[in-house]
């Protein structure tokens, strides 16, 4: 065990408090990251509101960045010291939703020795089975995607679920064409994501709707070819008038 601190959910709603929890060693397949950065998902404040319910108490945050601090028996092609992205997407690699190549409905992806407890030794939750809102995490290392640039951790983390959200929306679930139009409701996190995919895939229009007009101008830095604000009247006219037949896709 390693002594850590955390920020700790012990009631919804409430602010979370910074703790000294233990952190158990990497066992068979798992790494330990030393976090670097960690950002704030919505899907944490919702976790942490009580609006998504969960037993408690809870270490919430699931997109983080850091390096590898320690190593579990039987990990590949990862080394102490490696620069990686951290994500909540465990999977095992041998259920039949993994061979058939949909690791993010692993049907065997719980933990079966929680990796935090609190000083007394109960069981603190390990959420989405990362926890990162911590100085170090004990992940599987299905969860861990090694960064083979000099990119930031602060920005890395972000790789973690906002833009591959946004652009897995576009490639895997879309599975845009080029020379499609889509529209994208929300330039937010995810919606700037799932623009940029929509550029990267090769989208022909790609038409920005928000109510804020400095996220649609953000939203044309990301590759939105137009923008449509909201509160106009009638918005989605003018986004099909953009568009002229109407849109292929639309992401809300």
């Amino acid at each position: 065990m390693v002594k850590i601190k955390a920020a700790v959910c012990h009631e919804f709603g409430a602010p979370l408090k910074i703790e000294t929890i233990d952190l158990r060693e990497p066992i068979t397949g798992e790494v330990e990251v030393t976090l670097g950065a960690v950002a704030v998902c919505h899907s944490d404040i919702s976790f942490a509101d009580g609006d998504w319910g969960g037993d408690l108490p809870a270490v919430y945050g699931h997109e983080a960045a850091g390096f590898i601090s320690k190593i579990g028996e039987a990990v590949k092609g990862f080394e102490i010291g490696d620069r990686v992205v951290v994500t909540l997407i465990k999977s095992c690699g041998n259920c039949n939703n993994c061979s058939e190549g949909n690791p993010t409905i692993c049907e065997d992806n719980s933990n079966a020795e929680p990796p935090i407890l609190s000083m007394k030794g109960n069981t603190i939750q390990q959420v989405m089975n990362c926890g990162a809102f911590a100085e170090k995490v004990v992940v599987d290392q299905s969860q861990i995607v090694k960064l083979n640039t000099d990119l930031n951790f602060a920005t890395a983390s972000l790789l973690a679920c906002g833009v591959i959200t946004g652009i897995g929306a576009v490639v895997n679930a879309a599975k845009l064409r080029p020379g499609q139009d889509v529209v994208v409701i929300g330039a937010g996190g995810v919606g700037l994501n799932a623009i940029q995919g929509a550029r990267i895939a090769g989208a022909r229009r790609i038409v920005a709707v928000d109510t804020n007009g400095d996220k649609l101008t953000i939203a044309k830095e990301f590759g939105a070819t137009d923008g449509v604000l909201a509160t106009e009247k009638s918005p989605w006219r003018i986004a099909k008038s953009l568009v002229g037949r109407g849109a292929d896709i639309v992401f809300v």
